[in-house]
């Protein structure tokens, strides 16, 4: 197999996104748009990714890390410009090389696999990424010959009435001959409006000296679109979700209403989950299983065990076990670990917890910092009194402990094994195993109080 290469156009700023963030920055489904071509690209056997960034350089560079060198387009002068870049390092080698934007995130490894393989195949100088158009309307478009090989490129505002009706369009995406991309890049002129040079000038170069040009029509015109405004990435978002979504169901999962549904990347779902409408799961999240999630449900870098059920909640890198009721309108921050068959209720929020096995905080409560034991019950209106306005301290609720309603465990304290904390009460020394705690002041009732009050209201 030849060596293969790869550039990635990185330098543009995207004047028409109006944004202080560069363009390839903007993220797809949560992910820069760069890092979706770079990791396609990883995925393949390529001897050197090399990406051309420009204004912000190093916001780009701490994006991508190690997987890819850089070169530097001091002056934003053109996409062939922007490849003579990285002469110094491609310039002399053998090969083949795709020319590939940063701003085409739904490109797959599997068409870039097909296009170098094709451009192979075909023993051509140069192969066009090509894709059919429904509505080929400012597209430059592929005028084939009588061979199927390329016979030109027409930009749309320089085609003919008949060649504006070819849906074939250019995609802007290259399969090179590497030696003679870098020759022909010298004869490249930026002798037009724009004073740049073009990348799509060498294919003309190289036709007038009679190579061969060859075509690659992409199975998917979705595939190949590229970015340049909030618009197209609302497009490219949509179509991202479409796939993932699309890929899951197949996969065994349902999804009630995947328009409303939105799946990151990186998340894993196993067969017979259900998701309801307004679900976000985003991040490195696991879901088990049979679990249920949603409606509008937020689910971040979580594990989610097997017929859990989380309704109009959100959590957040927390490990959640099997069975567990979730909801509706429990907050899960980070750090917490809730073991099997535990209920965590309605305004229930819970911070750097560990739930033992079937404890329940059934509503409107907040446990933070504490350590919650097996078979707790914990009442309505609970508050663990975590920080001193210093430092955080630590709660700890023994096994079968039952905390009664709107109860403060002032931290740090311990609810021993089996204890009771009477309902109304403030918490400040530990209780001991099985005992009762009670911490109110005495009901002192005062007959006819209401009646005086009346009277001076009268006077």
């Amino acid at each position: 197999m030849n060596n293969r290469y790869a550039i990635v156009l990185a330098a543009g700023q995207g004047t028409r996104m109006k944004s202080s963030l560069t363009k390839v920055l903007h993220p797809v489904c949560g992910k820069p748009m760069v890092q979706h071509v770079i990791d396609q690209l990883s995925s393949l056997q390529l001897d050197e990714i090399i990406t051309v960034v420009g204004r912000s350089a190093d916001e780009v560079r701490n994006q991508i890390g190690t997987k890819s060198q850089f070169v530097v387009q001091e002056e934003q002068l053109g996409t062939g410009h922007a490849v003579q870049q990285a002469e110094p390092i491609l310039g002399t080698n053998k090969g083949t090389t795709l020319v590939v934007a940063a701003d085409t995130p739904l490109l797959t490894a599997e068409t870039l696999e097909s296009v170098f393989q094709y451009h192979e195949q075909e023993q051509a100088k140069v192969t066009v990424l090509t894709a059919h158009a429904e509505d080929p309307s400012g597209y430059g478009r592929v005028i084939r010959d009588e061979q199927g090989d390329v016979a030109r490129i027409v930009e749309h505002k320089d085609a003919s009435p008949k060649e504006q009706e070819v849906q074939e369009i250019n995609t802007a995406i290259y399969c090179f001959d590497n030696e003679a991309l870098f020759e022909s890049l010298q004869n490249v002129s930026n002798d037009n409006a724009q004073g740049e040079y073009y990348l799509p000038d060498v294919i003309e170069i190289l036709k007038n000296n009679g190579e061969k040009i060859a075509a690659y029509q992409s199975k998917n015109f979705d595939e190949t679109l590229g970015v340049n405004d909030r618009v197209a990435l609302s497009r490219a978002e949509k179509a991202m979700r479409r796939r993932i979504n699309e890929g899951h169901m197949r996969n065994g999962v349902t999804l009630i209403d995947p328009d409303q549904t939105y799946i990151g990347l990186d998340v894993k779902i196993e067969q017979d989950a259900i998701l309801y409408p307004g679900s976000v799961l985003e991040g490195n999240t696991y879901i088990a299983t049979g679990a249920e999630i949603g409606p509008h449900s937020e689910i971040n870098n979580c594990t989610v065990g097997q017929d859990t059920t989380i309704k109009q909640s959100v959590a957040h890198e927390s490990h959640i076990g099997n069975r567990v009721q979730i909801g509706p309108y429990a907050h899960i921050r980070p750090a917490s670990t809730l073991s099997d068959d535990v209920k965590v209720g309605n305004f229930v929020e819970l911070k750097k917890v560990s739930f033992g096995e079937g404890s329940k905080a059934s509503h409107l409560s907040y446990i933070g910092d504490a350590e919650v034991g097996s078979g707790v019950n914990i009442g309505c209106g609970t508050i663990t009194v975590n920080y001193d306005g210093q430092n955080k301290h630590l709660t700890t609720i023994q096994d079968d402990a039952f905390i009664g309603c709107n109860s403060n465990l002032v931290a740090p304290v311990t609810v021993g094994n089996g204890a009771y904390v009477a309902a109304g009460s403030t918490i400040t020394d530990d209780v001991p195993d099985r005992a009762l705690s009670i911490a109110r002041s005495r009901q002192t009732n005062k007959d006819g109080y209401a009646d005086k009050i009346n009277q001076a209201k009268k006077d």
